[in-house]
């Protein structure tokens, strides 16, 4: 049996913040049926195409195992049978712009009478506020979530990261917030609205630099690389660079072939319980007793010398070199990995972490599997669903139309071209 078996979303996201959150819920085996425009369906069917003729891979990752029908809800008939998912439906996921559903008639008022026990889950940029009408996308929540300005190097602009963590970071907040509302369901029978906003769930992720920020006031951050250089710091977290957030000394250094190849490097921490095992490894025994050295908060104004003699022994070996011979010693490293060598990692496959999916347009293409792994509720990727490919199946099997009727509703046109 899968966790979330007997559970329908009625999913009406779209990009990436939304179908993240549903997709996850239709892993675990929720019947997610994702309501799309007729004709036209999610902006991201079409969106850096690769394969002419295809959805792109932008649509097929972040929708897996769901279930599409077109359906335009402004037309009579429409809001018929969207009235009709709403009853049928435990939860409703949507990232429209504020006001939206409002305007199809289906506020949370409405949505609520229809069926008291449905939860009404939204994804928002910003939450209540002099914000709330502001659109936003993954990197302005990433902006607006504290991630950029603590992001890069200190004599540097802010950056933003090749993670999306106001997308599908926010997503998965939702789906953590979608879940506990059912739990709660099943004691009070009542449903409930869940709002995740991205600039929120950027924060979260970024909240050890809002303890830092805290931190300020105390005195300069010690375990910042600019206060071993003697920087002042100013009012706000700086950006640090490579350095570890938890404290510990960590730095990205380069591996054999970082001439010709851009990932050539490895992550080295130096915790001070390995002091000793780093000073062997890398041929520098005196330093475990040495003064400046031997003493954590000694080397703090050392760590350019000491991470300098690190990298010149990391530069005679590769990353997975490096990681061999520290592992042993239970020298915290690790190797930048890039995309390619990702997919080229058989172990992920063997785990589910990454999965192989035939499509009956593009072809097999690799995606990320489901990333929690339950030891009763196995994963099974499924396709995408093409635009509208089970609009009759869902009219019939879930919402009950038949006969004369089924064919009135499809003879409408609010529900596209029926396959």
């Amino acid at each position: 049996m899968k966790a979330l078996e007997g559970v329908k979303i009625l999913d009406f996201t779209h990009v990436q913040s939304g179908p993240t959150c549903t997709q996850l819920l239709a892993w675990f085996g929720a019947d997610v049926i994702k309501v799309e425009r007729p004709g036209v369906g999610d902006a991201t069917r079409k969106q850096l195409v690769d394969v002419p003729g295809a959805d792109s891979l932008y649509f097929t990752m972040l929708n897996h195992n769901k279930r599409s029908i077109e359906l335009n809800p402004k037309t009579p008939e429409g809001k018929k049978v969207l009235t009709r998912l709403v009853e049928e439906c435990d939860v409703l996921v949507e990232n429209f712009a504020p006001g939206a559903l409002d305007r199809m008639g289906f506020s949370w008022e409405n949505i609520q009478t229809i069926n008291p026990r449905i939860i009404m889950a939204s994804i928002k940029g910003f939450g209540p506020g002099k914000y709330q009408d502001c659109k936003v996308y993954e990197n302005v929540a990433q902006c607006a979530g504290g991630s950029a300005s603590t992001t890069g190097f200190r004599d540097g602009p802010p950056l933003v990261t090749g993670a999306q963590i106001g997308d599908s970071g926010t997503g998965l907040h939702l789906a953590l917030g979608i879940v506990t509302a059912l739990f709660q369901r099943e004691k009070s029978g009542r449903g409930q609205k869940v709002s995740a906003a991205m600039q929120d769930g950027v924060l979260n992720l970024a909240r050890v630099k809002l303890r830092d920020q805290q931190r300020l006031a105390a005195g300069p951050l010690e375990e910042y690389s600019q206060f071993g250089e003697g920087i002042p710091f100013g009012d706000a977290v700086p950006r640090a660079g490579n350095d570890s957030g938890g404290g510990q000394p960590g730095r990205i250094l380069k591996c054999k072939g970082w001439e010709q190849d851009p990932n050539a490097y490895t992550y080295f921490i130096i915790q001070a319980a390995i002091w000793d095992k780093v000073c062997d490894v890398i041929g520098e025994p005196e330093w475990k007793t040495k003064d400046g050295f031997a003493k954590p908060k000694d080397r703090l104004d050392k760590l350019n010398q000491i991470f300098d003699r690190i990298e010149q022994w990391t530069m005679t070996m590769t990353k997975f070199e490096v990681m061999d011979t520290c592992n042993p010693h239970d020298i915290p490293v690790g190797p930048i990995l890039s995309m390619k060598e990702i997919m080229e990692d058989e172990g992920l496959y063997a785990t589910g972490t990454l999965v192989k999916v035939p499509h009956p347009e593009r072809g097999e293409y690799v995606s990320v599997g489901c990333p929690i792994k339950l030891s009763d509720s196995d994963v099974k990727v499924e396709r995408s669903p093409l635009l509208g490919e089970h609009t009759r199946q869902i009219l019939s099997d879930v919402l009950g139309y038949a006969g004369t009727e089924l064919d009135e509703i499809i003879a409408s046109g609010a529900v596209g071209e029926v396959k």
